[in-house]
């Protein structure tokens, strides 16, 4: 059964839901946070995973994820997971990453339909020229993840 939770943190309103014990969506979400507090053990631990990233004590998130995709969104996904906290690399960079260096545009798709954000740092990739490029979570909200962790735009 999938289980939802809406709640605020330092980085904005951010809504998780999970599965069979494994993470499968985060995201900045619109609504207003839910104000009953979280019961599921994995919901518990990935509220308190995300309020102490957002507070900049946490780099490096230790979650179960299942985010669905096809399987080169999935090498993709995994691929990202390995950008360290506080760097980020280029489009290109990352379809390097994954065997397919002039496949920049089809990375750049995985990219943004990663259903786990944050987590899954699709935000640590930015365009060749050093702008910010694209962000599903809105452009703001990336600026400020990687503000929070130390990138220099």
């Amino acid at each position: 059964m999938m289980l939802s939770y809406r709640w605020q943190t330092d980085i904005g309103i951010l809504q998780a839901s999970v599965e069979n014990d494994e993470v499968i969506e985060l995201s900045f979400a619109h609504e207003k946070p839910l104000l009953e507090p979280v019961s599921d053990p994995l919901l518990k631990e990935v509220v308190k995973q995300l309020n102490a990233y957002s507070r900049g004590t946490l780099q490096q998130f230790e979650l179960p994820l299942a985010p669905a995709g096809t399987a080169f969104q999935q090498e993709v996904w995994q691929a990202l997971t390995t950008i360290p906290f506080g760097q980020v690399w280029s489009y290109r960079a990352l379809a390097e990453a994954v065997g397919r260096p002039k496949g920049f545009r089809a990375v750049g798709q995985a990219n943004g339909k990663n259903p786990i954000a944050i987590i899954i740092p699709c935000h640590r990739v930015i365009a060749a020229d050093g702008t910010i490029g694209g962000y599903s979570g809105g452009l703001a909200n990336k600026a400020s993840l990687l503000k929070l962790e130390g990138v220099a735009l």
